[in-house]
């Protein structure tokens, strides 16, 4: 992460009418920190050992996606992840069953608006970053907002996820968070599954004094498009790994394979399928279990 000192707050705007038509926890203080610059104020979320919650879910059914044979792995996919050092995680609807974002807003009265956003973002029909300035000026979540929302959601974990994290920690894999969700949402999953904190890649909302929303924190690699691909890029190039694999369920996931990135892209659908994401990965999942027997 930058150095706070150079951040840049980046102001939201509501879209217009016709725009909106046409697109249609618990915590035990938080941590506020000044900015150098005047009116500027940041949260970072320190939660108390918090009892996780394992959602259930109805995993896709393969027949949406017809006979996808990435299915069913090759030796070479099976051979390059029992291979891996790093594995990178997206967290909203692949680690946890939510979109955090989502939740927030519909928390605070915006969901459906908010959702119909995100689903574009994730099937990469709009720029990441246009979508979420977009998200956060419907709803502009203030600093009591999303304390009150730490205090009454704590984090819904997809099944099999704590024990696949545990698996990997076994095994000397070191566990990354990359998201475009917001740290003060995923601090507390990172404590939960016991992944540090220098071990998260995510978004950072900006209060002003009174605790009013400002925007949001641009220096973040996640805060726009092809940002996870330069998060794990980062992260390779400083721990110099020889094999990574990202995995997620969205463009933005598919996004970190590249020279350089993620060597392996694993589609985890048992949230969300999204098709087109689904039909390009390496691999196609829908339970964690496939990922843990694969290591033993």
């Amino acid at each position: 992460m930058e150095a706070i000192a150079t951040s840049r707050v980046v102001p939201v705007q509501l879209p217009c009418r016709r725009q909106l038509s046409s697109l249609f926890a618990n915590s035990s203080c938080i941590e506020l920190r000044r900015y150098p610059c005047r009116g500027l104020v940041s949260i970072m979320h320190h939660p108390k050992l918090l009892r996780p919650v394992t959602a259930s879910v109805q995993p896709q059914e393969l027949s949406a996606l017809g006979n996808e044979s990435n299915v069913v792995p090759s030796k070479e996919i099976l051979d390059l992840w029992r291979s891996v050092e790093a594995v990178c995680f997206d967290v909203d609807s692949t680690v946890c069953v939510d979109e955090g974002i989502d939740e927030l807003a519909e928390f605070c009265g915006a969901g459906k608006a908010v959702a119909e956003w995100t689903a574009r973002a994730m099937g990469g029909s709009v720029p990441f970053e246009e979508a979420l300035a977009a998200r956060l000026s419907l709803f502009k979540p203030s600093l009591s907002k999303v304390e009150e929302y730490l205090e009454n959601r704590p984090p819904r974990l997809s099944p099999g996820i704590e024990e696949l994290v545990k698996k990997l920690r076994a095994n000397n894999i070191d566990v990354y968070l990359i998201s475009g969700g917001f740290r003060q949402m995923i601090n507390p999953v990172a404590s939960i599954l016991g992944i540090p904190r220098e071990n998260i890649f995510a978004n950072n909302l900006l209060f002003g004094n009174s605790g009013e929303f400002l925007g949001f924190d641009e220096n973040e690699p996640t805060s726009r498009s092809g940002g996870k691909a330069k998060a794990v890029q980062q992260i390779r190039k400083g721990r110099l790994y020889k094999t990574m694999a990202m995995i997620g369920d969205g463009a933005t996931d598919l996004e970190a394979r590249k020279p350089g990135g993620a060597d392996l892209f694993i589609c985890y659908a048992g949230v969300q399928l999204r098709e087109a994401v689904a039909a390009k990965a390496d691999w196609l999942i829908f339970k964690f279990e496939s990922l843990i027997n694969s290591l033993d």
